[in-house]
């Protein structure tokens, strides 16, 4: 594991995230509120509509920002068995997952802590992650997304809230995006993206294709 520290997430705000997950887990455990979701329904309908990109049965698949590993479980009652890799930057609550899923591969870091070959894996999937405030006006997603896209081989889905339909004031420190903000620099990166709105009223999702 090398960081490459002119990627990675300021550290700053890197320790607040790690804090924040320590606090939650100990308070929440094996919980959907340990990782600020607002139910498991929630959560599980944001699954779908990342698989939807494409995933198959044994298929690769890296789940940045993969929490207590809840995609790989989920994948599998729909009788998607893939190759699963996990990351995430809260070792605690990393630490439930791994007792809730013993054996599955989950690696602590963030995607620039690992030295992955370009193309490593089928497809890469983020639900949730970017949602927080890192006061950087987008920049970490910006290179996150880039690194995510030059590892998959077949393509990246992650989503993220609707800075259209949310009043910033309400976000306290989560952020939204501008759905077309983004579509636009992802359109730089793959000639085959398309934006998906047709799932929540304040969510959106990214796809993004290699051919």
């Amino acid at each position: 594991m090398e960081q490459d520290g002119l990627q990675c997430m300021n550290a700053h705000e890197r320790q607040r995230m790690v804090a924040r997950h320590r606090d939650s887990a100990r308070v929440h455990g094996y919980s959907t509120d340990a990782l600020f979701w607002t139910s498991r329904g929630l959560q599980k309908q944001l699954f779908t509509v990342l698989a939807e990109v494409g995933v198959a049965a044994g298929d690769s698949v890296l789940d940045v920002g993969c929490g207590f590993g809840d995609l790989y479980s989920w994948l599998r009652g729909r009788k998607l068995t893939v190759e699963y890799t996990g990351i995430d930057i809260s070792p605690d609550i990393l630490e439930i997952g791994m007792r809730m899923n013993p054996g599955l591969n989950l690696l602590c870091g963030e995607l620039f802590d690992f030295d992955w070959p370009q193309a490593s894996f089928d497809w890469l999937l983020l639900s949730g992650t970017l949602n927080w405030q890192l006061h950087d006006d987008g920049a970490y997603m910006r290179r996150l997304v880039s690194r995510m896209y030059a590892l998959c081989r077949h393509g990246v889905a992650f989503n993220m809230l609707d800075a259209r339909k949310i009043d910033a004031e309400l976000l306290g420190e989560m952020r939204a995006y501008e759905p077309d903000d983004v579509l636009s620099f992802c359109r730089r990166l793959s000639p085959d993206c398309h934006c998906r709105t047709d799932y929540l009223p304040d969510d959106f999702t990214i796809y993004m294709l290699k051919r």
